[in-house]
This record gives structure tokens, C-alpha cells and sequence, in this order.
């Protein structure tokens, strides 16, 4: 899942962004609340967890800012402030969620799992194409009903190409979506992983389902396209 974290204290974003990404997830940081909106209006995230007290721009008027424009990304609000009428503002704005400093990273996580969740089960619960599955509650992926074990980045670029099947998807946007906004295209880590998917997802399978697109990208499918 792809994650924007809007946080001013570097100790508390670095925090939040190593364990996140440890988690399997592509984040994306911002130190104020100007370049916190922005980048949430024109990237399409799955969570953003958003800090009230920000320079330039304050989080609660960013969330009802994303509200009015339409952006419906879940948002986690953060504060150092314990207060009923604190708690009360950021949920007007339309946060989904509250959690007060300091915070143990377990509680983070747990918040951060349900809201994804809460999402997941609004679009798909369960990813499939033709016999692999993909259950985003239980992280858990099966070929032929057989289990697959994956690793943390392995998961979740499954994840993003079962979330968007039959799609040519570019190394651009596979690094954007599977790691973050600063991911190096030129790398060849994407094919690196999409080859360890390929020898746990199709190896010993008559259909193949993970396609390489000669000079494109890759696509997951139950069909064999053209290349």
C-alpha cells in the first residue's frame, strides 16, 4: 500500500517511515502542511497519516481542504493534544481516526491496519485471477488453493498488480506504488522481484500469469498478450 506520512518532527517521521516501510509499504513524506496537500492531491494514495500541529499549513485545515476537493484517501490524525474538543475538530474535518502522542508503533500499525482494511473491504476483499488468490485481511496468497510464501516486498507488489489486473503497468509507476515517489526507474530491483514472483507464482504451472511487456512494463493476466 502506498502511504503519505505529514509530520514536521524529523525524529517522529523517520520513525514512522522505517517501520511502515518495514511493513511492506511505499511511503511518501512532507514537512508542512502546503507540500502535505499537495502531494496528496496529486498522488493517489491508499492512507495518509497526517499531523495536526504543521508549519504553513495546520492539519486539520488540510484534511477539510482534501475533503472539499474530493479526496477520500482514509486520513489518521495525529497530536500531541489530548482534548475531547481536539479530537472533535480533526474528525469534523473528516479525519477517520485519531491517535495521540507519543504513541507505541504497535497501536500505530494496528490503526494504520484497520483503516487500510476498512478500504480494502470497500473495494475487493478478496484479489483473484484465475487460481490465485490474494486476501488483503490475512495477507495471505494461495495458487491452486496451495499457499505462497512471500516476502514483506514481494506481498505488496502482488497486491498492486492483482489491484490492477490486465493493466501494462510501468517500472515508473510500480516503484512509485510498491516503494516511493523517489524510487530510481533505472534500478533493476523491479525485475529482480517480479522474477523471484515469477518462480513462487507460476513455476510449476501450466498458465502462466505474470507477463513481462517488452519495453512497457509488466502485467498480470490469465491471458498471454502480444508483445
Amino acid at each position: 500500500m502506498k502511504i503519505l506520512v505529514v509530520e514536521d518532527e524529523e525524529r517522529v517521521a523517520l520513525f514512522i517511515q522505517k517501520g511502515l516501510r518495514e511493513e511492506g509499504h511505499a511511503v511518501d513524506t512532507a514537512a508542512d502542511g502546503e507540500d502535505g496537500g499537495f502531494l496528496a492531491e496529486v498522488n493517489d494514495y491508499d492512507l495518509i497519516v497526517l499531523d495536526i500541529m504543521l508549519p504553513k499549513k495546520n492539519g486539520i485545515s488540510v484534511c477539510r481542504e482534501l475533503r472539499d476537493r474530493g479526496v477520500n484517501t482514509p486520513v489518521l490524525m495525529l497530536t500531541a493534544r489530548d482534548s475531547v474538543e481536539d479530537r472533535v475538530r480533526g474528525l469534523d474535518a473528516g479525519a477517520d481516526d485519531y491517535l495521540v502522542k507519543p504513541f507505541a508503533f504497535e497501536e500505530l500499525l494496528a490503526r494504520v491496519r484497520a483503516l487500510l482494511r476498512r478500504q480494502s473491504d470497500s473495494k475487493t476483499p478478496t484479489l483473484v485471477i484465475g487460481d490465485l488468490e490474494l486476501n488483503p485481511i490475512s495477507r495471505s496468497v494461495t495458487r491452486n488453493s496451495k499457499g505462497i510464501r512471500l516476502t514483506t516486498k514481494e506481498y505488496a507488489l502482488l497486491e498492486y498488480m492483482l489491484r490492477n489486473p490486465n493493466k501494462v503497468l510501468s517500472r515508473t509507476l510500480i516503484g512509485e506504488h510498491v516503494w516511493d515517489m523517489n524510487f530510481d526507474p533505472e534500478s533493476n530491483v523491479i525485475d529482480v522481484y517480479v522474477s523471484h514472483l515469477r518462480a513462487k507464482v507460476d513455476k510449476g504451472h501450466e498458465t502462466a500469469l505474470i507477463h513481462t511487456m517488452r519495453g512497457q512494463g509488466y502485467m498480470i493476466s490469465t491471458d498471454t498478450p502480444p508483445n
